[in-house]
């Protein structure tokens, strides 16, 4: 069963936040990379959907790339300052994993990712949607409720701007 191995450098892993509340305006929208991850996709052969999958994520490798909305663009300061708040309030420097459990694919290429992500030390059940093209290289995503898994979306301003409790995770790998 061949085993493919992606990483930064051949692949990107993203989360995108929202934001929420009665001061929402003055808050971004945040597309974070993570910098530091590995996955392994078991196939049956080249060009096979996958048959397992696992992600191991550094949750201290977050990285602020761009944030839209808000009263003032984001600078450097910002972004440090909210690097710092995931580190020590939101993941409190703890390791992230996904396990998959069940791997269904369909002939239009698109393949859904049943298994248990490991977040903030209390795993639960989460389900991928993804998509393979021909060259092998699969694209996907999935809607992480941080609440499920003991999280408090991060606040300010008294609780009138908050994170939104659900955020999603993007990636895209090439064989």
């Amino acid at each position: 069963m061949p085993t493919h191995t992606f990483g930064p450098e051949s692949g990107t892993l993203h989360v995108r936040t929202g934001r929420k509340g009665a001061a929402a305006k003055a808050g971004h929208d945040l597309l974070i990379e993570v910098t530091r991850w590995e996955a392994t996709v078991e196939t049956a052969g080249e060009g096979a959907p996958p048959e397992r999958v696992a992600l191991d994520v550094d949750s201290t490798s977050l990285r602020v790339l761009d944030g839209t909305g808000g009263m003032q663009s984001l600078d450097d300061d910002d972004r440090s300052n909210i690097r710092q708040t995931i580190d020590d309030e939101v993941l409190l420097r703890q390791p992230i994993s996904f396990r998959s459990t069940a791997v269904r694919a369909d002939d239009d290429g698109r393949v859904t990712i049943d298994g248990e992500l490991t977040l903030n030390g209390a795993t639960h059940p989460l389900t991928v949607d993804a998509a393979l093209d021909g060259a092998g290289a699969l694209d996907g995503r999935a809607v992480v409720k941080q609440s499920e898994w003991g999280l408090t979306p991060y606040s300010a301003l008294f609780g009138a701007l908050k994170v939104a409790d659900e955020v999603t995770v993007e990636f895209s790998s090439r064989r």
